[in-house]
């Protein structure tokens, strides 16, 4: 497996693993598939928020991106991030590896704290944060909407610097 910062070449890719992410309403309250140059503008934020992906077999097996958390001043030091996975890449150990590569990335580029809101059924993105020493804060009850349903969302944090 290789973990590496995500190239043009891989955009196709990246939507096609995110878009089958919105389709299986397990990982996001997106509804609405991406287009090719929606992805390609993840890669033009490179420089602040880092996109990586993982190789597996020669093929793109899943990504990982920080995002901005908030555009308020106070929150600079905060990214938010989220991990896809290609069906035939969990289980594998390829999210922890790309998770575990992107927090790097993140201390790197700056950031104190990474963040994420995850569905509060998504068993395997729990116990993949709680790996990495992410630390549920609580949960959001009835968050957002996803096919007609309120769902509820844990939050998780991990600090990055402890000063």
């Amino acid at each position: 497996m290789n973990i590496r910062p995500a190239r043009s070449t891989d955009i196709s890719a990246i939507c096609d693993i995110y878009n089958r992410g919105i389709e299986s309403g397990t990982g996001t309250f997106e509804t609405q598939l991406r287009t090719p140059s929606q992805i390609e503008s993840w890669l033009q934020e490179q420089g602040a928020f880092p996109l990586l992906i993982a190789e597996l077999d020669d093929a793109v097996a899943g990504f990982a991106r920080l995002s901005e958390y908030r555009t308020r001043p106070c929150y600079r030091g905060i990214a938010e991030f989220s991990v896809y996975l290609d069906l035939h890449a969990q289980g594998k150990g390829v999210g922890t590896q790309l998770v575990s590569q992107l927090l790097e990335s993140a201390k790197i580029c700056g950031f104190h704290k990474v963040i994420a809101r995850i569905f509060t059924f998504n068993a395997a993105s729990r116990a993949l944060c709680k790996k990495l020493g992410f630390r549920e804060v609580g949960i959001y009850e009835r968050h957002g909407q996803l096919a007609g349903k309120w769902l509820d969302v844990v939050v998780v944090e991990r600090l990055l610097h402890h000063h």
